[in-house]
C-alpha cells in the first residue's frame, strides 16, 4: 500500500484516478503538473525508494503504442508493445528498469482510452495481418491488477479486434480476474520462469516459480492460451541440470500440446543500464558472472550464450515442436 499518492492536477477528477484514490484513503495525496517532476529528477536512489515506492497517477500524452524491438515476438506478423505502467512490484536483479529509470516509484497511466484508440487505429490499417500487442514491457501486466484494473479494461476491448492478440506477461499469481471471465482465445497469459534456485537469488518479491506454474495450470485448464517465457536465461555452473529440472516440472504441470508459445533469451543489458545497476548492487552475484561488453551491450560471452541457448533449445524440443519455440537473439 503506497503511503504517498502523486496525482497530476489535470487528473484530479478523472474517474479512474478518483477510484484509485478511494482505494488508499490513508495515503498522503500530492498534486503535480506532470509526473516527470516526481519521476525524472536525477537525485534519487532507486534502491532506497524500492523499499517504499509511491504511486504516481499520470496521463500519457503520445506514443501510446510502439513497434516492438527486433527479435521480440512469438509468431505474430507485426509486433507492438505498450506500457500502461512504469516500474514493477517485484525487484528482479536483472531487470533493466532499475537501470533505465531514476525512480523506483510506480507510474500508472490512467488514460487507457488513448492507448486503446491507437491500437484500434493500427488494427484498422492492417486488417489482413495478425498483430501482437505486448503489455508487460515496462512493468508486470498483472501484478498491480487489483489497483489498475488494466486487464479488466483491455480484455473486452481486444475481443472486438479480430486481428489483434494481447500478451499479458507476468510473474504474478493474481489471476482471479481472468478466471472470473470466459477465456479470450487471442489473449496469451505468458509467465516468466526461472529455476527455483536461481529465482530465490535474483527475483526478489516475486512469487516462487512453482506458484507461477500452478497459476498457469489453472488458467490453461480454464481454457486460456498460455505462454512460457524463459528469459533471461541465467548462467550458473550447473545450469543444464537446473533448467532440465525446470522444464520437467513445467511440463508435468502444463500440457505442452496446449501451450501457445515458449520464448527464451540470454541475459543482456545496455551498458549504461548495467553500470548504474552495478553501482546500486555491487555485491550481486549476477554481476560476477562471465559477462562482456560488445556494441554497447553487456551480456554473457558469445560462446557461452550460444551454448546455453542450444542446450535449452535441445531440452525444450523434447516437449514442443520447433515452430512454437522462439529464441530471442537481438
Amino acid at each position: 500500500m503506497p503511503q504517498t499518492l502523486y496525482i497530476e492536477q489535470a487528473l484530479a477528477e478523472h474517474p479512474r484516478a478518483l477510484s484509485i484514490r478511494r482505494r488508499f484513503p490513508k495515503a498522503r495525496v500530492v498534486y503535480c503538473q506532470r509526473y516527470g517532476e516526481v519521476f525524472n529528477p536525477k537525485a534519487q536512489n532507486f534502491r532506497l525508494q524500492k523499499q517504499n515506492p509511491a504511486l504516481i497517477l499520470a496521463e500519457k500524452k503520445q506514443n501510446w503504442v510502439s513497434p516492438a524491438p527486433a527479435g521480440y515476438g512469438v509468431g505474430g506478423e507485426d509486433n507492438y508493445y505498450f506500457s500502461h505502467m512504469l516500474n514493477c512490484l517485484y525487484d528482479c536483479r536483472y531487470c533493466f528498469l532499475q537501470g533505465m529509470y531514476q525512480s523506483a516509484n510506480y507510474v500508472l497511466f490512467v488514460n487507457y482510452e488513448d492507448f486503446q484508440q491507437q491500437i484500434r487505429d493500427i488494427c484498422a490499417e492492417r486488417p489482413e495481418r495478425q498483430l501482437y500487442f505486448f503489455s508487460g514491457y515496462d512493468g508486470d501486466s498483472l501484478a498491480y491488477e487489483a489497483v489498475s484494473g488494466f486487464a479488466a479494461a483491455f480484455l473486452p476491448f481486444f475481443e472486438d479486434l479480430p486481428n489483434a492478440w494481447l500478451e499479458l506477461r507476468t510473474k504474478s499469481v493474481q489471476i482471479r480476474g481472468l478466471l472470473a471471465r470466459p477465456p479470450h482465445p487471442r489473449c496469451v497469459a505468458a509467465f516468466s520462469l526461472a529455476p527455483e534456485a536461481v529465482a530465490a537469488h535474483v527475483e526478489a518479491l516475486a512469487p516462487p516459480p512453482r506458484k507461477r506454474l500452478e497459476a498457469a495450470r489453472k488458467l490453461q485448464q480454464a481454457g486460456w492460451p498460455i505462454g512460457l517465457r524463459f528469459d533471461p536465461l541465467i548462467y550458473v555452473q550447473d545450469y543444464r541440470k537446473l533448467y532440465a529440472a525446470l522444464f520437467a516440472e513445467t511440463f508435468a504441470l502444463i500440457n505442452p500440446e496446449r501451450v501457445h508459445s515458449v520464448s527464451l533469451g540470454g541475459f543482456r543489458l545496455p551498458e549504461p543500464f548495467f553500470k548504474k545497476m552495478y553501482k546500486l548492487y555491487p555485491d550481486a552475484k549476477l554481476f560476477a558472472s562471465p559477462l562482456h561488453t560488445a556494441a554497447g551491450m553487456v551480456s554473457y560471452r558469445r560462446d557461452l550464450e550460444q551454448a546455453m541457448l542450444a542446450d535449452c533449445l535441445e531440452m525444450l524440443a523434447q516437449y514442443l515442436p520447433a515452430e512454437r519455440i522462439f529464441p530471442c537473439q537481438p
